[in-house]
């Protein structure tokens, strides 16, 4: 087996390289943390199975891509909380921050399947998000006071688009670069651009965008 800390099999190695990340960063001053590596060993399960949705060689997980380390941080973050080790996984979330400017809590709850691209400049609020949801770098998903977004399955946000407060986002909907969707839903199977005065403008979708990355969903044994 190969000794090299980007083998997506090895849950000790890749244990190794997270808390040395954590430790540069975030340090837990406790003598000989770590993190474990059976917990390690269920976060990489949990990324493997998002990633292997992704086309082309995106498919296969290498936690040297960027868009997959921090996926794989996010659920390191999330198996730590399960546990209520709520201060190392914060720890753990400010690491991926730092990393790759991405702000994704341990405590959103991203559906199993999901693709980031780019990281830097991504913000997650705790709303609703569906299956093969698609997010590029600078992409918002915020709420308006207690309003919070509702994602169905294969919504695609383009770069620096925003999907703020009350905004129910149906089926297909690809949001077009620095569109920003506030308190408004959409029809789905369509395309949003800005239109006059700021107000979204609808179009049919040619196409259902988020096949573009992700294939269709696996049943999980």
């Amino acid at each position: 087996m190969s000794r090299h800390p980007s083998d997506p099999h090895n849950p000790q190695l890749l244990s190794r390289l997270v808390t040395h990340q954590v430790q540069s960063l975030y340090p837990n001053f406790e003598e000989g943390w770590c993190i474990d590596a059976e917990l390690m060993r269920r976060a990489i399960d949990r990324t493997i199975w998002c990633v292997q949705h992704f086309s082309g060689p995106m498919g296969r997980f290498d936690p040297l891509l960027g868009g997959h380390h921090a996926t794989l941080l996010y659920f390191v973050s999330c198996e730590l909380a399960a546990v209520a080790l709520r201060h190392d996984a914060a720890r753990v979330f400010l690491t991926n921050k730092a990393l790759h400017g991405i702000d994704l809590f341990h405590e959103v709850e991203m559906h199993p399947v999901f693709a980031i691209g780019h990281t830097v400049g991504m913000v997650f609020a705790k709303a609703t998000y569906g299956p093969r949801c698609v997010f590029h770098q600078g992409c918002t998903v915020g709420r308006d006071g207690d309003r919070r977004p509702v994602l169905e399955e294969g919504v695609v946000m383009y770069p620096n688009s925003s999907i703020l407060g009350d905004c129910h986002v149906r089926a297909n909907t690809a949001i077009a670069p620095g569109v920003n969707l506030v308190n408004t839903d959409t029809p789905g199977d369509c395309v949003v651009f800005m239109g006059e005065h700021g107000r979204p403008l609808f179009k049919p979708a040619k196409d259902r965008y988020a096949d573009r990355y992700l294939k269709p969903l696996e049943i999980r044994p």
